[in-house]
């Protein structure tokens, strides 16, 4: 039966038949947890703890004892949601949408990122990716029969974009660039410049762009976050990807929007009953009431810089890693290639540290020697201290042992 399937299906493993090292494939991670492992490699913020605010569970709770939320919504989106959006990308993206023919809702943002490749990807299309990035964008495009032309970004240049590496990879092939921004797992904030000249190489070759901003917020230290479908002449050929999972703490909602013109939303509203179906009733409901009161926003933006800032300085003075400083969301990246491959760091802090954090290489092949630490994991801030503290222990404990002393 396998080799009936697609190409790109016949060569992933989903952990029945195999070990699968994703947090978010298979099983493995449940029997971690059993084990008493402690998980910091899902990007769910404030995992176990509730994360919901007053005022937007009174509003889901009200929807489904009234009964309404056994319905559906319209497939592209609660209209009052849209409204919503429409206000905040106005405020915080600079973007001019109109609910009616610029926003589509969509069950999270991972299907959203998907939807949004999949009208233009086809069969031989050469598709730009930047390495490392977030791993469905490099899925994405091989499930779709696309080619992955991966564009990498280095360390010593806190892996800013460089339009140099895209362009020597151009070919007549070249139909998309898929951006994460700010990054993950690099956590980095593209500046203004490095996305003007990206700009430019995308009008000038007549190529699209898709970008997830799922980690828009929080962005630290005062630096500009940049919606590129904002620039002069990227609004006709940018798709937009936003999620209310990551910044607002709902991931469990399962809410996400494309916001894109309305040449292109035309087409993604046709079909989306038949790709995507409708979100779900009661978690829009609640998330407009999120729309409309952030101010909850403030203070989780304090618990992810004073985590990020925690994590840095427990971290910073471990001999034989790298870490840089966190520009946004809740995750850092950290160089551990003096020590051991990803892989085995990982299974290592397992073991010592009873820990899970990522391994860098489904990130991309710039991830080898990197492993990724979500900080705003766990519900307790205490408890987040004591995990690095572990981590710190146990890696400081390798490097000796590999005879790096420190500074």
């Amino acid at each position: 039966m396998n080799n009936k399937m697609r190409e790109a299906f016949q060569k992933i493993d989903g952990g029945l038949f195999s070990s699968v090292s994703k947090a978010d494939v298979g099983d493995a991670y449940d029997n971690m947890q059993k084990d008493g492992v402690r998980l910091m490699a899902w990007a769910d913020p404030f995992y176990p703890d509730s994360s919901i605010p007053e005022h937007v569970k009174k509003a889901t709770i009200k929807v489904i004892e009234n009964g309404f939320s056994s319905h559906y919504t319209v497939p592209i989106g609660n209209m009052v949601l849209k409204q919503e959006i429409s206000k905040k990308l106005l405020k915080y993206n600079g973007i001019k949408a109109d609910p009616k023919r610029n926003i589509l809702i969509t069950p999270g943002s991972d299907s959203g990122l998907f939807y949004a490749m999949l009208p233009f990807v086809q069969n031989g299309d050469e598709i730009m990716i930047v390495d490392p990035s977030y791993p469905n964008n490099f899925q994405n495009t091989d499930i779709l029969g696309g080619v992955i032309v991966r564009v990498p970004v280095y360390e010593e240049n806190n892996f800013q974009l460089n339009i140099n590496e895209f362009k020597k990879r151009l070919t007549d092939k070249t139909k998309m660039v898929v951006l994460t921004n700010p990054n993950n797992p690099t956590t980095t904030v593209y500046r203004r410049e490095c996305l003007e000249q990206l700009r430019d190489f995308i009008v000038e070759n007549d190529l699209i762009l898709v970008v997830d901003q799922a980690f828009e917020m929080p962005v630290f230290d005062d630096i500009e976050m940049v919606t590129v479908a904002a620039l002069e002449g990227m609004w006709e050929r940018t798709l937009t990807v936003f999620s209310l999972s990551k910044g607002m703490g709902l991931s469990g909602y399962r809410v996400g929007y494309i916001v894109a013109d309305d040449k292109i939303m035309d087409k993604l509203y046709a079909a989306t009953v038949s790709v995507l179906g409708a979100t779900n009733t009661a978690a829009q409901i609640g998330c407009i009431e999120a729309m409309k009161d952030d101010s909850f926003l403030e203070e989780y933006f304090k618990v992810h810089l004073e985590r990020r800032d925690m994590v840095y300085n427990l971290l910073k003075d471990v001999p034989g890693i790298v870490v840089h400083k966190s520009e946004s969301g809740f995750l850092s990246w950290i160089n551990v290639s003096k020590l051991g491959s990803s892989q085995e760091i990982v299974d290592y802090l397992i073991k010592e540290a009873k820990v899970a954090v990522n391994i860098g290489e489904p990130y991309g092949l710039q991830g080898e020697g990197y492993i990724r630490i979500v900080h705003g994991v766990l519900g307790s801030t205490d408890d987040l201290r004591g995990c690095i503290e572990d981590i710190k222990k146990a890696l400081t404990k390798l490097a000796y042992s590999k005879g790096y002393k420190g500074v």
